[in-house]
């Protein structure tokens, strides 16, 4: 893919255009201490890097990871205050995009590319997010996991790819954003500035050390 065929973009959210450490922490903390409460698992001292491998997972393939042993009732107890937490936090202002996240936005968007905001999480996550940040004023279409069953992002794409401008280029910082987009014929930029460790992002086209680099490109 060429970088002057390029007419869409699509961004992951958390660890791309938002620093959601900032309200996941507390909020994973708080469903841990609930699990622990109830006996469902040993009490730990979970330090920031530990919890940063679960921003950009979805719920489904979190919990798998974290601990596949609990039971649906269960996770779905631990899910909400992970869920009502976050929410709580957003909504006090605790929520931070990255420093170039608005200039960079306003800089494609003026460039007349075609942005889609495509995240493994919740819809209520994604709506809150929409409204607190006013993102309607730079994306042209919202797209969460929960919409789509939970499918991997991967296959998100590929059923809606066809419904966008061609070509696309894909934005994130996690191996499942690099994938989607090789997967589906995009052009990748990886941002090394987020969550996803460098072995992650070692076969995307394009390495960002920080936002507004992709405006050397596009």
């Amino acid at each position: 893919m060429q970088r002057k065929q390029i007419k869409t973009v699509i961004f992951d959210w958390d660890g791309t255009l938002h620093d959601t450490i900032h309200i996941y922490e507390p909020a994973f903390k708080k469903a841990m201490a609930y699990l622990v409460d109830e006996g469902l698992i040993h009490s730990k001292e979970w330090k920031t890097e530990d919890i940063k491998p679960f921003i950009g997972m979805s719920p489904t393939a979190m919990w798998a990871t974290f601990k596949p042993a609990l039971s649906k009732d269960v996770i779905e107890v631990a899910s909400s205050i992970i869920s009502k937490t976050m929410q709580s936090l957003i909504e006090d202002h605790q929520g931070r995009l990255y420093s170039d996240v608005i200039e960079t936005l306003t800089y494609l968007k003026h460039k007349g590319y075609y942005l889609v905001y495509l995240s493994n999480s919740k819809t209520y996550y994604m709506e809150l997010m929409k409204s607190h940040f006013d993102l309607t004023r730079f994306f042209d279409r919202f797209v969460c996991s929960e919409t789509h069953n939970y499918l991997p992002k991967q296959q998100i794409l590929t059923e809606i790819k066809e419904e966008l401008p061609q070509g696309m280029a894909m934005v994130g910082d996690r191996i499942i954003d690099i994938e989607t987009g090789k997967l589906n014929g995009c052009l990748t930029f990886a941002c090394d500035y987020g969550y996803g460790p460098a072995n992650e992002l070692k076969d995307a086209d394009i390495h960002l050390s920080d936002l507004t680099k992709l405006k050397d490109y596009l």
